[in-house]
């Protein structure tokens, strides 16, 4: 190996070193931030799981969705509650601010409204649940039968 072809060689491998640097401290950058959120909405998160709530807004959205022939199917996902029925979804979110609904049609989110955890979780159900599309006819067809 020359001398040329041995620098360009260390040339390279001390780019290939710096971009590995840069990269592994963005990396760094963005678990810090994450990890500060998670420790912020800690709190909300806590609330939301393990209080009256989460259990009366699925007693609601439970009770409504029966009412419209719609199953609601409900998942925990790390810290959000996650409510589906039909295309649409409604996330409760813990924010270092506090619990964050949102509202999701086709993979989109719609709207996001704040929520109080001491309040009334039927009026969010059916907010929610009235913004669904209509049942198919087909469908509806079926069901009759």
């Amino acid at each position: 190996m020359s001398f040329l072809d041995n620098l360009e060689s260390n040339l390279k491998n001390m780019e290939s070193r710096e971009e590995r640097g840069e990269q592994t401290g963005r990396d760094a950058k963005s678990r810090d931030t994450e990890r500060a959120r998670a420790r912020a909405s800690a709190a909300f998160a806590e609330e939301l799981r393990k209080g009256p709530y989460a259990a009366e807004l699925l007693k609601q959205a439970t009770r409504i969705g029966h009412a419209m022939r719609t199953k609601v199917h409900l998942a925990w996902l790390g810290t959000t509650l996650r409510l589906e029925a039909r295309e649409s979804k409604l996330e409760l979110r813990p924010t270092p601010q506090g619990v964050v609904a949102a509202f999701i049609e086709n993979n989109a989110e719609v709207r996001s409204v704040p929520v109080d955890l001491a309040g009334n979780p039927e009026s969010l159900a059916r907010d929610w649940l009235a913004s669904l599309p209509p049942v198919p006819a087909a469908a509806a067809e079926e069901d009759l039968e």
